[in-house]
């Protein structure tokens, strides 16, 4: 009987085990979402709030405008159109989102990264060498010049790129694996934070002279 009683609470924590480990938190949507204890208080959730089901019209999952060409003057030289759930309410919970990137001749989409999701890229128009980094140690590479038609992947959380090296402008489209996938251009983070990171701090990490970050801090 003992024995039979010790199967049992060993399969019972197991069955307990495999689901403890089949649960896991929601992840998150948005940079940072700090508890409260007072609701009252409370301005957000991970996610947003939804509306009524029966209250749902068409335009809550309707964009148009995709077609029309974004504004790449600008030192960079590309535009990113990005149509999350801040755009079209109906993507509230489904885990997807687009964006349009136009490019000028040699634009460029900066060195950056999705912290919330992966990217699956398509060129439609023009002539791009994309590409991403792996995480520390390794910091491997992957590049591909990519035709109109051709189809790239960028990683969770990989710092990616896409450069126009045609003469003529570029157009690409993608599809991103999270509502509100963030970006952080690397550029404009490290040298344009608010406040500014201690010029001295960059120094070190990035090998510079200290009057070299200042002016890369001027920039951004």
């Amino acid at each position: 009987m003992k024995g039979i009683r010790s199967i049992l609470i060993a399969f019972g924590l197991f069955a307990f085990a495999c689901s403890s480990a089949s649960a896991y938190d929601p992840s998150p949507l948005q940079d940072f979402c700090v508890a409260i204890k007072d609701i009252k208080n409370g301005v957000f959730v991970n996610g947003k709030f939804c509306k009524d089901p029966k209250l749902a019209v068409a335009e809550d999952f309707f964009f148009s405008g995709l077609n029309r060409p974004g504004n790449t003057s600008n030192p960079v030289g590309s535009n990113v159109t990005m149509i999350n759930v801040d755009i079209i309410p109906g993507l509230n919970t489904l885990g997807i989102s687009l964006v349009r990137i136009d490019y000028a001749p040699y634009g460029v989409n900066p060195p950056h990264t999705h912290p919330r999701g992966s990217e699956i890229l398509l060129v439609v128009e023009g002539t791009l060498y994309v590409g991403f980094v792996t995480a520390n140690p390794d910091n491997r590479l992957f590049t591909k010049i990519l035709n109109p038609g051709d189809v790239f992947v960028f990683p969770f959380g990989m710092i990616h790129f896409q450069f126009n090296i045609g003469k003529t402008a570029a157009v690409a489209f993608a599809g991103l694996s999270s509502q509100n996938a963030g970006v952080i251009t690397i550029a404009n983070a490290v040298f344009g934070s608010n406040p500014p990171i201690n010029p001295d701090v960059l120094a070190k990490a990035f090998q510079l002279n200290k009057n070299v970050v200042k002016y890369l801090q001027s920039r951004f």
